[in-house]
C-alpha cells in the first residue's frame, strides 16, 4: 500500500476498498457542509457507494491517470486528496480535496498538497498543476493562494452544485516555479 507520513501524527495513503465504510461515514460525519461545496457528495447515500468510488479510484491508478489519497489524522480518516487525471501529452494534471469538519484548521491540506504536488513535478514529470475553487469558497482558495498558485481567472457558473450554479477560480503551477522542483 502507498503511504506517506508528513509527520507523527498525519499520513496519507491509497484509499482501498477496506476503507469504504470508514470514508462514508466521514462523508455523513460533514455531509450538509460537503454538499454546500462539491456536487459528488449527494450521490453518496452508503458504503457501497464509496466501495464504487474507491474501485474506480483503483482503476485509474493502475492505469496511472490518476489517484485518490486518504488524509489520516491521528488514526482518523479526515478527508481526500485528489489527482483528477494525468494528461501525459500536455504534461498536466489537476488536484481536488476535501476534509471533515473536524480537521479543518490543522494545515493537513496543504501539506498533503504540497506532497503532491511534489509528485506531480518529480516521479510523474509535468509541468502544470491547476487547482480549481469555488470563488466564494475562501478556505479551498486559501490553500494554492497559501502554496503560491498563480490566479489565472474565473469560470463562470461552470459547476452546478445542489440549486446553485458556482463561479471557480482557476490556479495553476508550472514546474519551473515550484519552489521544490529538482531541476
Amino acid at each position: 500500500m502507498f503511504t506517506n507520513r508528513i509527520d507523527d501524527d498525519t499520513e496519507l495513503h491509497l484509499l482501498e476498498e477496506r476503507h469504504s465504510d470508514e470514508l462514508f461515514a466521514a462523508i455523513e460525519s460533514s455531509r450538509e457542509h460537503l454538499e454546500r461545496w462539491l456536487p459528488w457528495v449527494s450521490n453518496v447515500r452508503n458504503a457501497d457507494d464509496s466501495r464504487r468510488y474507491i474501485i474506480g479510484a483503483l482503476q485509474q491508478f493502475a492505469d496511472g491517470n490518476g489517484m485518490a489519497i486518504a488524509i489520516r489524522y491521528q488514526g482518523k480518516l479526515a478527508g481526500v486528496i485528489n489527482l483528477h487525471f494525468v494528461d501525459r501529452y500536455s504534461e498536466r494534471t489537476s488536484i481536488g480535496y476535501w476534509l471533515t469538519e473536524g480537521f479543518q484548521g490543522k494545515g493537513l491540506i496543504t501539506r498533503a498538497c504540497s506532497l503532491l504536488i511534489d509528485h506531480a513535478f518529480g516521479p510523474l514529470e509535468l509541468n502544470r498543476v491547476e487547482i480549481r475553487c469555488a470563488s466564494d469558497n475562501t478556505r479551498s482558495r486559501a490553500i494554492p493562494e497559501r502554496l503560491g498558485f498563480k490566479e489565472e481567472g474565473t469560470l463562470r457558473q461552470t459547476e452546478r452544485v445542489g440549486d446553485r450554479l458556482l463561479d471557480h477560480v482557476v490556479y495553476g503551477m508550472l514546474a519551473d516555479e515550484w519552489p521544490n522542483a529538482v531541476n
